[in-house]
């Protein structure tokens, strides 16, 4: 079974993650949530470069990933629920909850910690919202949230599975809640009670800074209606928001290589500790 599930592994995932992003794309083309300002060509182009660096770095640096681990894990003991020996009952569900959680808390992480934030920011520099922005993540952003996530998998022990569903699941919603789509209003307050919308998450991706500190979660919605930092709204709502970093306003700055330098360019103000005032 484990065999077969690290041989299925790479087939699986790259075939939703091309399946959601051509959904993504043709429904942000048939129906756009909001205007865009950026020709898609140049965020593209980049956003999906940027992708290709991520995999190529992320495979020669880590010998084994999050789905290996937790088979090892299975193995040889490790882990919280290896340890109990819990049944896969127990174990499928609070795993996936719990590394959702994980996923919340490094993200409040990234925006809480200067130095993080001066990676993390790359993500929220794009000066437009759609399905590749939820793609567009530094390299050295993408090597520690891995090893937080091996981390997270060595203590918990959780079944291989469910590590395997929990990544591709995030992988699609990341997806969706950064598409620029317009779903109708009541589907979207139904939707945002089980799963992060995009309308949600733009609102994560404003300018003002009360805004950008603030709906943490990629997939379950409920962590950040439960620890206070969850905003329904945008201020100036959707359609007048203003996307993106005070500091990174040019096209220029879409371009891979000014992206993987910005993290050693200009001040990190921003940051979810940070006093200064929205805007400034």
């Amino acid at each position: 079974m484990s065999d077969t599930l690290l041989a299925a592994e790479p087939a699986i995932r790259l075939t939703v993650f091309l399946g959601m992003l051509a959904a993504m794309a043709f429904w942000e083309l048939a129906a756009p949530r909001r205007r865009r300002d950026i020709p898609r060509v140049i965020r593209w182009t980049n956003n999906l470069a940027l992708v290709v660096v991520d995999t190529i770095i992320l495979r020669l640096t880590f010998p084994i990933l999050a789905v290996a681990l937790a088979v090892l894990a299975e193995q040889r003991g490790w882990g919280l629920f290896n340890a109990l020996d819990a049944p896969f009952w127990v174990a499928f569900p609070a795993s996936m909850l719990m590394l959702d959680l994980a996923i919340y808390l490094q993200h409040v992480l990234f925006h809480a910690v200067p130095g993080l934030w001066r990676l993390h920011r790359m993500h929220h520099a794009d000066l437009d919202f759609d399905a590749t922005t939820g793609l567009r993540f530094h390299p050295a952003e993408i090597l520690i949230s891995m090893g937080i996530k091996l981390a997270v998998v060595a203590a918990l022990g959780p079944p291989a599975v469910a590590v395997l569903v929990f990544e591709v699941i995030l992988n699609a919603t990341a997806l969706f809640n950064h598409a620029n789509i317009d779903l109708p209003r009541g589907v979207d307050r139904a939707l945002r009670l089980v799963i992060v919308t995009p309308d949600m998450h733009r609102v994560h991706h404003s300018t003002d800074p009360r805004e950008t500190n603030s709906n943490y979660g990629f997939n379950l919605p409920w962590w950040d209606r439960i620890l206070g930092t969850y905003v329904a709204q945008p201020a100036k709502g959707h359609d007048h928001m203003q996307i993106g970093i005070a500091q990174f306003r040019t096209p220029r700055d879409l371009w891979l290589d000014r992206m993987l330098v910005q993290p050693f360019r200009g001040p990190d103000s921003g940051q979810a500790l940070d006093p200064q005032d929205p805007g400034a």
